[in-house]
């Protein structure tokens, strides 16, 4: 899959990707109700799912409706939309997309349909969906939505020809949609192709070996091998003191940021980090328990050890625990540094923290010993049925994962939209 003055050659498809482009009119498959792809980040899925997607759409309907779900609507336009609209001219497809209302008008030779953009986040995106009339629907990233939202977007696909199209990289193996659906595809009439780093041609081997050392344990599994594998263990097996924390820090910083995690009753945990050579370090650290001291401490006492912490630095923001609106709250009031809550995904936050330990991103100064204590103890909780660290040893890996999220990110993609090498024509 070779880019060509911005576009892609459509002859250096891999077998897999060129099964994904064909299955709707070749004579053994065309029957089918639909097909699923999972497997390896990278490995080639998106791109000709959606690509092929909006061909079986052209060539078979006219002035019908379409559905193109992911997580988000941002995550759909990034990973989906934009790649169609920059290749659409290598199929004869005109592509108007209305951001405002969230649809895209395609016309090829002539005929038309309206394909609509969903977000399903969360239970209750289901709604979003209820009401639509589909002839066919594309869920990328189907393991990240809920099932209901899945369902009933499943349902709305009641016009005669219809097929449905799901996406997907592994989750652990008791997952619903793994249950439910790739167990399950030979009898709902389904093709399930699984994909290697391998199926995607447009990645060099040096990328391949990259990825390869980027990551271990359950997250190795599942995002370099593809396998649907449960989590256990420690939460970051790629800590290593050794490599992660440093008794001497650099001489000087271009900048200082602050993340906390707060509590009341549990533990308040804030890190003062610092950015040299493009690498974060935790300088030191406040962690604040009250059971071990025996007393709580007010939102004032809190802030007041904020400002002990940071000194004379000039801080560019303190990301703070989401849910700590009085002390953040507090933090405004005294107009010192600059306060915002933080993102909050914690299986997100957790594959960052982990990709940034894996490039040497992050270091931990020998000081800050409850975060190395807390590294050492954060563990994947066996029994729950989603993938769910232990809450327990978990504040100063709250404010670490608050802080990478929120600063690692504009620099560093996640591991999944990294950009890539591609091999010369």
């Amino acid at each position: 899959m070779i880019k060509k003055n911005g576009r892609i050659g459509w002859q250096d498809f891999s077998p897999k990707q060129k099964m994904v482009f064909n299955w709707w009119k070749n004579q053994g498959s065309r029957d089918k109700e639909g097909i699923i792809c999972d497997g390896a980040v990278r490995s080639g899925k998106t791109l000709c799912m959606s690509m092929s997607f909006a061909a079986w759409a052209s060539v078979n309907f006219s002035n019908a409706a379409f559905g193109i779900c992911g997580k988000t609507i941002t995550s759909v336009r990034r990973n989906l939309v934009a790649p169609l609209i920059a290749n659409s001219s290598e199929w004869g497809l005109e592509i108007t997309e209305n951001r405002t209302k969230n649809y895209l008008d395609v016309t090829f030779g002539g005929t038309s349909n309206r394909f609509y953009l969903f977000g399903g986040k969360d239970e209750s995106s289901a709604s979003l969906i209820q009401g639509v009339t589909l002839s066919g629907i594309l869920l990328d990233e189907v393991a990240l939505m809920p099932r209901s939202f899945v369902e009933q977007a499943v349902a709305r696909c009641s016009v005669a020809g219809s097929k449905l199209w799901f996406n997907c990289n592994p989750e652990n193996r008791y997952h619903w949609f793994k249950k439910e659906w790739i167990d399950k595809a030979a009898s709902k009439n389904l093709i399930y192709l699984h994909f290697a780093l391998e199926d995607n041609p447009s990645l060099t081997p040096a990328i391949i070996r990259r990825y390869r050392t980027m990551f271990t344990g359950a997250f190795y599994q599942r995002f370099v091998l593809g396998s649907w594998t449960d989590v256990s263990g420690r939460v970051y097996s790629v800590f290593d003191p050794k490599l992660h924390v440093v008794a001497s820090l650099p001489q000087s910083f271009s900048r200082y940021a602050v993340s906390c995690d707060y509590g009341t009753v549990n533990p308040s945990s804030f890190g003062l980090w610092g950015e040299s050579g493009g690498v974060w370090y935790r300088i030191s650290e406040y962690y604040y328990d009250s059971r071990r001291e025996g007393q709580q401490r007010t939102d004032e006492e809190h802030y007041a050890a904020l400002e002990k912490l940071c000194g004379e630095r000039s801080v560019s923001l303190v990301v703070c625990d989401p849910s700590a609106a009085s002390f953040i709250e507090c933090i405004r009031r005294h107009g010192k540094f600059p306060v915002a809550p933080a993102a909050n995904d914690v299986l997100s936050g957790i594959r960052r923290v982990s990709d940034a330990l894996g490039l040497g991103k992050i270091k931990i100064h020998s000081s800050c010993a409850d975060t190395i204590r807390e590294f050492s103890l954060y563990r994947w909780d066996k029994s729950s049925v989603r993938d769910a660290p232990v809450k327990e040893n978990d504040h100063a890996m709250d404010d670490i994962r608050y802080f990478v999220t929120r600063f690692l990110s504009e620099t560093q993609p996640p591991f999944c939209v990294i950009s890539l090498d591609r091999r010369q024509t």
